[in-house]
């Protein structure tokens, strides 16, 4: 049986889908404790200051829409040797029931229209190691290619907070 869903930009009523899809995504990765966000903060930094973006796809018709079944969540980036804006692609979720069904390749054609309406010279995003059927479907379908000469970095909350040690006072 086919499945008919539609995408589209989430709006704030869509906060309680996103994190069920974000909490699904952490249960995926195995690391259910590491998703802390709240509606609150997702209300703020997403709808409110507009730091991310996202698209959410739907079971159903844009007149009758059922269940959110996945999500792509990005913000916008700069590249320095392009002198152009970049698409970084934070998260890509699709649930378990409704994957192999182009819902995920939908999603990044929606992605791939929004960085060419931005000018964008790149799209990115990060996969785990382990995460074998998402590098193959990368690799294959997209023809996307590992950055393999970089590696990420991170600091969060406290190293953060450790930057001000490293501040120059004025004399």
């Amino acid at each position: 049986m086919t499945l008919t869903f539609h995408i589209r930009p989430a709006t704030v009523e869509d906060v309680d889908a996103m994190l069920k899809l974000v909490q699904d995504l952490a249960t995926y990765e195995k690391e259910p404790e590491s998703a802390r966000a709240t509606p609150a903060l997702f209300r703020k930094n997403i709808f409110e200051k507009e730091y991310a973006h996202t698209l959410l796809a739907f079971d159903g018709a844009p007149e009758a829409p059922g269940i959110a079944l996945g999500m792509a969540l990005y913000f916008f980036n700069f590249s320095t040797w392009t002198g152009k804006p970049g698409l970084f692609l934070e998260d890509l979720y699709v649930s378990p029931d409704a994957r192999n069904k182009g819902i995920g390749k939908a999603l990044f054609a929606e992605l791939g229209k929004i960085a060419q309406e931005k000018d964008c010279a790149r799209l990115d995003w990060s996969v785990l190691k382990w995460n074998a059927p998402s590098i193959a479907f990368y690799e294959k379908t997209l023809e996307a290619k590992a950055m393999e000469e970089w590696l990420g970095m991170r600091l969060e909350e406290q190293g953060i907070e450790n930057l001000k040690k490293l501040a120059v006072h004025a004399a």
